[in-house]
């Protein structure tokens, strides 16, 4: 098949709940394509894909690449957020970022958040099973899903739980700059959602510097007082980043992880005899699924890969949905195996723009499938899982789960393999 017909099918209904078929196919006849039409290189080998992302040669789209290719980019808060913050900066801005930040992520933050993770994870479970038996079934997204990385997320940063549900919506809103491709109405719910997150972190700093407390929000307020000091816009951003990707992909993490483990009985009994592999099936669920599908570099200058010149400042889109199902690099890669272990995954991508918050959400993931299944031994899909409606982010809204052991039709749990 033509290469683009392969690449434009991703954005079908069809690509986006199965989209392995094609990307295989597309790895094994053109690992290295150029499309003109949407003006990148997409890399869909593991090896490819981890060398961009390590080399320190391919930068991030940042506000000086914004210059040269969104004109109004000014006319845009979501755009000058985004392009401007860790996520997207270069260095030596990501670099000194990083490093204020990394302080409210240390190991000994994170661990000190487990016994907070463990609780909020029983209490929604509570609320889940409550509403499960009241109505037969219930979306775990909508309870569990999203409500536990937002709680989470809201304790390291010091958001008070009563502010929590407002965030759902802006945080989707706000993520919509993931697309590849923005329409108006993304831009401007993006928009709406930034400057109203800003705005309510900007109260949170005022109340942390009067009321200091353990969290990010108090960390980032006196790295403002130190010599690499950070500007009151970066400190808002921050606070808005670490909100936004700390909670919308977890919740794709969750969702997918749960959704895994049910279309295969067999690694679920596995889980049952086995609590401790928890962790282990949470990142094989993030290989077998992974929750966002491709991240972008920009060549620094001229390079060759895999054979295919790439010329400086070219765009290159890395699929991490293909790369870590390379079996190059992963044997039986179409295979869900919660005892896989040594997996080099590139679902929180790799090098300098690693995730900080990975320890995070492995900790939440792991907690959350093992409460889960230890919990609910008859849980069961109640219906057709519904996802977002997103290219590059996979995500369920609606995830209906029942908990007395009546299972739906086996063909609805297995959607996602490659046959």
């Amino acid at each position: 098949m033509d290469p683009q017909a392969l690449l434009f099918s991703l954005f079908t209904p069809e690509g986006r709940e199965n989209p392995f078929p094609a990307l295989e196919t597309l790895r094994e006849t053109a690992p290295v394509y150029y499309d003109k039409d949407l003006d990148t290189y997409f890399l869909t080998t593991h090896e490819h894909c981890q060398a961009v992302l390590t080399d320190a040669a391919f930068r991030t789209p940042d506000l000086s690449w914004c210059e040269e290719h969104l004109s109004d980019w000014r006319d845009h808060p979501a755009a000058e957020f985004f392009y401007a913050s860790m996520l997207r900066a270069n260095q030596p801005d990501h670099t000194r970022l990083r490093r204020l930040v990394g302080r409210g992520f240390t190991p000994r933050r994170v661990a000190a958040l487990r016994t907070a993770v463990e609780g909020l994870t029983d209490g929604l479970l509570d609320t889940f099973a409550e509403t499960a038996a009241r109505e037969g079934s219930a979306n775990f997204q909508e309870l569990v899903g999203y409500p536990l990385p937002v709680a989470v997320v809201g304790e390291l940063i010091g958001v008070p739980a009563g502010d929590h549900p407002r965030f759902r919506r802006l945080g989707s809103d706000a993520s919509r700059l993931l697309e590849p491709v923005r329409t108006p109405e993304d831009w401007a719910r993006a928009d709406a959602a930034v400057v109203e997150l800003r705005a309510y972190f900007e109260e949170l700093l005022d109340r942390r510097r009067a009321e200091p407390r353990e969290d990010l929000a108090t960390v980032l307020l006196e790295e403002q007082e130190g010599q690499e000091r950070l500007s009151r816009r970066e400190l808002v951003d921050t606070l808005l980043l670490v909100f936004v990707a700390g909670f919308e992909t977890t919740t794709a993490m969750l969702g997918l992880a749960t959704h895994a483990l049910l279309a295969h009985p067999g690694q679920r009994a596995l889980l049952a005899a086995e609590p401790d592999l928890a962790a282990q099936a949470v990142e094989e669920a993030l290989r077998w699924d992974t929750p966002v599908q491709m991240t972008e570099r920009i060549a620094g200058e001229r390079t060759e890969i895999g054979g295919v010149t790439v010329p400086a400042g070219a765009n290159v889109t890395t699929v991490l949905t293909a790369a870590n199902r390379d079996p190059a690099q992963f044997t039986d890669p179409h295979r869900f195996d919660i005892r896989r272990t040594g997996s080099k995954v590139l679902s929180f991508s790799a090098g300098p723009h690693y995730c900080l918050g990975a320890a995070l959400a492995r900790l939440e993931g792991a907690v959350a499938v093992d409460r889960l299944f230890t919990r609910f031994p008859g849980l069961a899909l109640a219906g057709p899982p519904v996802r977002r409606e997103s290219f590059s982010l996979r995500v369920y809204e609606d995830l209906p789960l029942t908990t007395d052991g009546a299972a739906v039709s086996p063909s609805l749990t297995a959607t996602t393999a490659k046959d």
